[in-house]
């Protein structure tokens, strides 16, 4: 049986992709630009798109890359805000917004992953001005003064320092002007939306230039907390940037940049798709579940407001020379990411638990490169890329109020005793293991942590373009990474019940009585002796307690670095490309490329992280008594009712194969691409109802084809079409946390998704222009996730939640020759209803949980330029 929750799927989706099959446009196609070198203008009778995906300024027809741009004027049409806006536009990414304001996942073709965990770095790479942003939190302010945004389909891996394993996004600003101008720009929406953004530019001296802009916007939030009478989904948030040219010589140019961002929100709404056994108890402790008998009412109970406070800030040094045939690029960066949240992590109006974390990223990079500009048959590009990074978090669950209550009804506690605070079953269990009275989930924190990781890495790259004929080039590429990582957790696990393993207390206290307290102990009696105490401590019937296990949430956790971890992964990887691309005629190219890429390890910095299988096995119950030898158990340092599992994930390796030919006349043009793109090691980072898990997927594939196009029938009328195909497979995972999902579909990757728009401009003779824009973003209905290792996995995997995406939005505008401009504008027109997400509901069988889209907005603006 499926359980479906799709957006307007019915009387308009037939329609609409009716309407999107008449498109046909293209959805800029482009190339990364780490160098911010000035944007060749085409003319404006022309349709051609200058991009630098290899680095050298080429067209989009001559650019032997499966790329796709949007240009900053497209940005400001469409009211794209933010990266989230952007995959409205762009049919092979998909940005997802979870948890929190700063937990965003970037996908291409397919893959991404690190939204949650610093120490899992995403697979696709975003870069903004030439500056590598190590994590997604430090990419999603408010867009401003773009000049464009590319993103690279693929591995990446040759021409970039580093992670860009599935892709890259490339957001590249406006570089002062020697022209002094600007422009300034405010708007209103529903949800008392207020956005305004400005910038100017103009010269110092002559050969000095300045820019500076900046955003702000506050917005209600889209969704209430009921019982506190609080808006959630909000927006707050605002950015500055400035920027100097300098211009000593013809030959030589400095761009400098600072910028800082602040977002504090409250953010995210959960609902509830399906309320489990659990409920009831939830709801005599006041704490009622929101969501299951209507998702998108956008409303919740908590018991404390969230609060999501990022500070993202930093600088850069681009200095480009030239001499000859000859350029050389320096790019020298820092940043500083400050994260900080406060959430209720049950989704209820009870007093449950409380998470926080304070996280801090401190990264500095520094890019070298010289390229060629020969006029024979060869060129060349060689670079070098260093990065040095500091990861520090220190974090915490507070127990709630009602926790115990809430734990002692599911332990089989009378509600009324447990509501009146007689004494009831956890009572008795303190009792009977030797713990304090009233102790079991009555400390103030259940953990408290603090993780950091030290990431240094450096990387040589290069291309290498020979052209034997007029028309032909082959290209070979290379990259060799060296990456290290040394990470230190440690934990305090404050629960008394998570301290005590229920079988060898239960041998210790009950069988024993009390003689036998150590493993050595144990393993000193007789075999037939150890093998009736084991079977006794593992038989229900007898070993009344080893029902209470599911509330041994955080046990001790076992420090790393200890005597058998090190704390430290090492990876180094070489890394090629090879391509031939052919100029079939003055409009027409075709090439054909074989990609590697590379992706270092990635580590688990969370209170989940455990010594792997080969360091430690558990006994049967978690038993340190019966675990079998192991080096953890030989050194001495293993802690009760410890787990193996995964400290950190171990590289991922891509590589694609590509086909692709291009096209381009007068008011038209095309892209087609056609790959089979394989990551084998691939990160998977899931959550499990309790906590998350990292984890190596053996093998995931994924074949499929992008194709884009432009037509301009008459003047100011141009169309877009742009979509992509995916058939992607696990070839090998046996060990996900749903079970072995060889040979099936992964989840959450529609097989069609298409992007396609109408923009039509009416110019009259005295300049004043009339802008309008329809825009539709399509995802074919999939399933949300491979299934939930809790609420499937009771179910046999039966009931998988589905989604379906039909997204409609416009913009007019009306631009008068003095320079102001008065539009309106709507995102998601119809409406469109569907789920983000599910998952788990933490520490409750059965529910689960989800995360609902945006909802209608809509507005109007003033712009002035000048």
């Amino acid at each position: 049986m499926h359980s479906t929750f799709t957006g307007l799927a019915g009387a308009h989706r037939f329609t609409l992709l009716a309407s999107a099959a008449a498109f046909v446009i293209t959805t800029p196609a482009v190339a990364m630009a780490q160098d911010q070198e000035p944007e060749l203008e085409a003319p404006e009778s022309s349709n051609q798109i200058i991009v630098t995906a290899s680095k050298r300024e080429q067209t989009l027809q001559e650019t032997p890359i499966s790329v796709s741009v949007t240009s900053g004027e497209v940005i400001e049409q469409a009211q794209i805000r933010d990266v989230l806006d952007l995959q409205t536009l762009t049919p092979s990414l998909r940005v997802s917004q979870l948890q929190t304001s700063s937990a965003s996942t970037f996908i291409i073709r397919g893959f991404g992953n690190g939204d949650n965990n610093f120490g899992v770095e995403p697979s696709v790479g975003v870069f903004i001005d030439g500056v590598f942003r190590s994590r997604s939190a430090g990419a999603l302010g408010d867009l401003n003064n773009i000049q464009r945004i590319e993103v690279l389909n693929g591995p990446q891996s040759t021409l970039f320092g580093k992670n860009a394993s599935a892709g890259v996004i490339s957001i590249i600003t406006r570089e002062p002007q020697f022209e002094f101008g600007g422009s300034v720009e405010a708007s209103y929406g529903n949800f008392n939306n207020i956005f305004v953004r400005g910038d100017v530019t103009g010269p110092i001296t002559d050969n000095i230039a300045f820019s500076l802009d900046g955003t702000y916007q506050n917005r209600d939030g889209t969704s209430e907390i009921v019982n506190l009478g609080v808006d959630q989904n909000d927006r707050n948030r605002w950015s500055t940037r400035g920027q100097l040219l300098i211009e000593p010589t013809a030959d030589f140019r400095i761009r400098a940049i600072a910028d800082f961002s602040r977002i504090d929100e409250i953010c995210c709404q959960v609902g509830t798709v399906v309320a489990g056994p659990t409920a009831p108890a939830l709801n005599l402790l006041g704490g009622q579940l929101q969501g299951f008998d209507n998702f998108f009412d956008r409303t919740a109970n908590l018991n404390t407001v969230p609060v999501n406070e990022v500070d993202n800030y930093g600088g850069s040094i681009q200095m480009d020379y030239s001499t000859g045939p000859l350029s050389f690029t320096s790019i020298t960066a820092y940043r500083e990411l400050d994260n900080f949240f406060r959430s209720d992590i049950d989704y209820s109006g009870a007093d449950i638990a409380i998470e926080q974390r304070d996280q801090g990223v401190k990264t500095f990079t520094q890019e070298l490169r010289i390229a060629s500009d020969f006029d024979g048959p060869i060129n060349f590009l060689l670079g070098g890329f260093y990065f040095d990074e500091k990861i520090t978090q220190e974090s915490q669950i507070e127990n709630g109020d009602q926790i115990r209550d809430f734990f002692e009804i599911l332990a089989g506690g009378n509600p009324a005793d447990v509501l009146s605070g007689a004494p009831s079953v956890f009572n008795g269990v303190e009792a009977a293991l030797g713990l304090p009275q009233e102790s079991i989930f009555l400390t103030p924190l259940l953990t408290n942590e603090n993780f950091q990781m030290d990431n240094t890495a450096w990387s040589v790259f290069g291309t290498v373009d020979f052209e034997p004929f007029d028309g032909l080039t082959l290209t070979g590429g290379f990259n060799y990474t060296d990456d290290k990582k040394d990470f230190a957790l440690s934990q305090n696990s404050f629960d008394p019940l998570g301290q005590v393993n229920l079988v060898d207390a239960f041998i210790t206290r009950f069988l024993t009585g009390g003689a036998v307290t150590t493993r050595d102990q144990f393993l000193a009696l007789p075999q037939a002796q150890q093998d009736a105490l084991a079977a006794a401590a593992l038989n229900p019937a007898v070993n009344p307690f080893l029902g209470l296990a599911p509330f041994q949430f955080q046990p001790p956790f076992l420090a790393i670095p200890n005597a058998v971890e090190d704390g430290r992964t090492r990876d180094d990887k070489f890394t090629y490309l090879l391509r031939a691309a052919y100029q079939v005629s003055n409009e027409v190219n075709a090439y054909f490329s074989y990609a590697t890429g590379f992706k270092a390890s990635s580590v688990n910095l969370s209170r989940d992280s455990r010594p792997l299988g080969t360091d430690f096995v558990a006994g049967p119950g978690n038993s340190t008594f019966l675990a079998p030898n192991s080096p953890i158990i030989g050194a001495g340092i293993a802690t009760p009712n410890l787990v193996s599992g995964t400290r950190f994930a171990g590289p991922e390796e891509a590589e694609v194969y590509e086909i692709g030919i291009k096209g381009q006349w007068p008011g038209i043009g095309f892209n087609l691409a056609v790959f089979d793109q394989t990551i084998q090691g691939f990160q998977s980072f899931a959550f499990t109802g309790t906590g998350f898990a990292l984890r190596n997927a053996g093998e995931q594939s994924v074949k499929g084809f992008e194709f884009d196009a432009t037509i301009q029938p008459t003047d100011g009328l141009v169309f877009t079409f742009a979509m992509t195909h995916l058939d992607p497979l696990f070839d090998s995972f046996t060990g996900s946390v749903v079970g072995d999902l060889s040979g099936q579909r992964p989840a959450g990757i529609p097989a069609w998704a298409i992007s396609t728009s109408a923009t039509y401009t009416h110019e009259w003779d005295s300049g004043t222009k009339l802008i309008t824009r329809l825009d539709y973003n399509h995802e074919s209905n999939t399933d949300i996730n491979n299934g939930l290792p809790t609420f499937n996995a009771a179910l046999g995997n039966t009931e998988i939640f589905r989604r379906e995406v039909n997204l409609v939005n416009g913009a007019v505008t009306l631009a008068l020759n003095s320079g102001i401009e008065v539009g309106v504008w709507g995102r998601n027109l119809l409406d469109d209803e569907y789920i983000l997400t599910v998952f788990d509901g933490v520490a409750q069988s059965g529910t689960v949980s989800g995360y609902p889209n945006q909802p209608r907005t809509y507005g109007g603006l003033v712009r002035f330029r000048f």
